[in-house]
């Protein structure tokens, strides 16, 4: 269901309903302590209690993680949740009427809302039909079928919920709609039944199969996967799509598996049901399973909500069909893995085997080591170029290369990048040390070819730093600019005296904020001033801080980076007790840092620039790189402090 926005109003009265220690004191042990309460942190482990929440303020805060902010950033940190679904719950329970930005679009929410709640009912209701055919003389076939061939103990078939569909074409249709009551267009938008074509009525959807809940990550029954028991194809057939249920966005045994991957900080992706099913029954409870499809985004983020370091292992068969569903499953993925976002490890089992088989002959404690020793998605690319290929001959080494430069150039990390010219310079080298400089050197012209040189005078070019120059700033520097900006921003938010200097400042020296989460930041702020009508005098809303966290909560990535600036520390306090000179500070690192980049990147532009072919381009250049380099020479003589001191 495509949600419209929210009105501000229903935000704001979820707020002034939903009590925090109340939200809170469903998942933490709290006791009062002075004005507030305090209890164990839910977001990380811990013997003494470091997380407080304070009624007055409505706002949690863990000293230990710095975790924090009010009852629906709460509910929604804690189960994973969207910030849309959090207040439309909260709302529920609290009895908020619901409105949308658009006053036309609230009765189409209430009946959106109102036939979600009975597609949930039925699907519920089917679920337990199907368990209770499972232990009826007519179900014997798909129970035997769990307990012998499946090897499936009592407790895990219970645990997955696992039921029988029986033989007849309208045996769930005529206990849902005349024993039960329900609606036939509700079991028919549910993916239960299916209009005839000829003579009217309904048939069952799935018949004489073995049953397969597919729960939500709130464990509610949203479609089944029905196994046949008969040479009947296809061998598993879905629900269709329905308004609970998206093939692409869904992952079989989340429900199941949310917390072990919390646990593990890892998650464990399979193709089938049954492995995933397996995997849980041997203990190993943080696998989940894609519905044979290839992992999409809305999967993969999913996913890695449970997991602080990212880390996704793909479970296929190690034969030929196991590494093209390794392949295939990658998918969208594949550019999240390059940028170093997911750290994607790949688990081929031996003698072509699924994790049900594997465990049949193996013990958990086996499968455990193989998990442990799982190839990184890249070394596994790799394995793959140079399997059967013989690097002494010139034409697979050829090959060999240009597929592997092909995969360096897709790595945006510029560290891990260079780990792997180095690791596949030595595959090259063959086992000849002396031979690796020089395949690390191939590769690298390969895979950035350095610029066009020309015969201009040398040494004047030196005087100027010549050499080659880099557009990013360096290491140090970048770290100066990111505590200069972080500090400006604290202190905008935390000390509204000197909001109106900042702004001015910013103003006069043409200045924005360089790296993209501040920039986020920054436009959130003006935004906010600009809807209040208060930017003409530089004033923010007094609950500034309050909005803002309001509005982060549907921007999870951008909240990560930038939520520990809503709050302050004992360190924090002492940097903003001096606030006049750091903000002096902040501001003339970002105008430093900005100064010189224009400077590296005219002085590039002039050396790469052939004087002859191109005189005025050429002079051009020189000026520019001048004027920039005078700039931070007067910048230089005017600094009264240190700002690496100060920041």
């Amino acid at each position: 269901m495509q949600i419209p926005r929210l009105h501000p109003d229903t935000i704001e009265e979820v707020k002034l309903r939903a009590d925090i220690v109340d939200v809170v004191s469903e998942y933490v042990v709290l006791r009062k302590r002075g004005k507030d309460f305090v209890g164990l942190c839910p977001f990380h482990d811990e013997k003494s209690p470091s997380f407080t929440v304070s009624q007055t303020k409505q706002m949690y805060y863990c000293f230990g993680c710095q975790a924090g902010g009010n009852a629906i950033k709460f509910v929604m940190e804690l189960g994973k949740r969207s910030f849309t679904d959090v207040v439309l719950d909260l709302a529920r329970r609290y009895q908020v009427p619901v409105q949308t930005l658009e006053p036309e679009q609230r009765q189409e929410l209430q009946r959106q809302l109102s036939l979600r709640d009975q597609l949930y009912e039925v699907l519920a209701s089917s679920a337990q039909f199907y368990q209770h055919a499972l232990r009826q003389s007519q179900g014997q076939k798909a129970l035997q079928y769990l307990q012998s061939n499946r090897q499936l103990k009592e407790e895990t078939i219970q645990q997955f919920g696992l039921g029988y569909a029986p033989a007849g074409w309208e045996t769930l249709h005529r206990y849902l709609v005349e024993d039960k009551h329900y609606p036939a267009q509700i079991l028919e938008k549910a993916g239960l039944i299916k209009p005839r074509r000829e003579g009217g009525g309904y048939y069952d959807v799935f018949r004489d199969r073995l049953m397969i809940p597919i729960r939500d990550v709130q464990g509610r029954v949203i479609a089944f996967g029905g196994r046949t028991l008969t040479d009947e194809q296809p061998k598993y057939l879905n629900s269709p799509e329905t308004e609970l249920f998206s093939k692409g966005k869904t992952l079989f045994a989340l429900d199941q598996a949310k917390g072990g991957i919390s646990q593990l900080d890892q998650a464990v992706v399979v193709e089938g049901y049954f492995d995933a099913i397996a995997l849980h029954a041997a203990g190993i409870n943080n696998a989940v399973a894609s519905l044979g499809t290839a992992l999409s985004l809305e999967q993969v983020r999913l996913i890695l909500r449970y997991t602080e370091s990212k880390q996704l292992v793909l479970n296929f068969d190690a034969d030929k069909a196991g590494t093209n569903a390794a392949e295939r499953a990658i998918g969208e993925i594949a550019e999240l893995a390059y940028k170093g976002e997911v750290q994607l490890k790949i688990l081929n089992l031996p003698d072509g085997k699924d994790a049900d088989e594997y465990l049949h002959s193996h013990t958990p404690e086996d499968y455990g080591e193989l998990l442990k020793n799982a190839p990184l998605w890249l070394d596994w690319q790799i394995q793959q170029i140079i399997q059967d290929r013989d690097l002494r001959q010139a034409t697979d080494f050829q090959q060999v290369t240009q597929q592997l430069v092909k995969l360096l150039k897709n790595i945006a990390n510029s560290d891990t990048r260079n780990y792997y010219v180095s690791y596949c310079a030595e595959i090259l080298s063959l086992g000849d040390t002396r031979l690796i400089p020089l395949r690390v050197e191939n590769l690298l012209t390969q895979i950035a070819p350095p610029p066009a040189t020309y015969s201009n005078p040398v040494s004047a070019k030196k005087a100027w730093g010549g050499g080659k120059v880099s557009h990013s700033p360096l290491p140090t520097e970048r770290s100066l600019l990111e505590h200069a900006e972080a500090l400006l921003l604290r202190i905008y938010l935390h000390c509204p005296e000197q909001r109106r200097a900042i702004i001015e400042e910013l103003e006069e020296r043409d200045l924005q904020f360089s790296l993209s989460h501040h920039r986020f930041l920054w436009q959130r702020i003006l935004e906010i001033s600009s809807g209040d009508g208060q930017t003409k005098n530089f004033a923010s809303p007094p609950d500034l801080i309050s909005r803002l966290q309001d509005q982060f909560l549907e921007f999870g990535s951008e909240m990560e980076l930038i939520s520990h600036l809503f709050h302050v520390d004992e360190k924090n306090q002492k940097e903003i007790l001096r606030t006049p000179q750091v903000v002096q500070a902040a501001i003339a690192c970002m105008d430093l840092v900005m100064l010189e980049k224009r400077y590296r990147h005219f002085l590039e532009l002039w050396q790469q620039t052939d004087p002859e072919a191109e005189p005025e381009r050429y002079q051009s250049y020189y000026q520019a790189f001048y004027a920039e380099k005078i700039k931070l020479q007067q910048i230089d003589r005017q600094r009264l402090f240190s700002i690496t001191e100060l920041l």
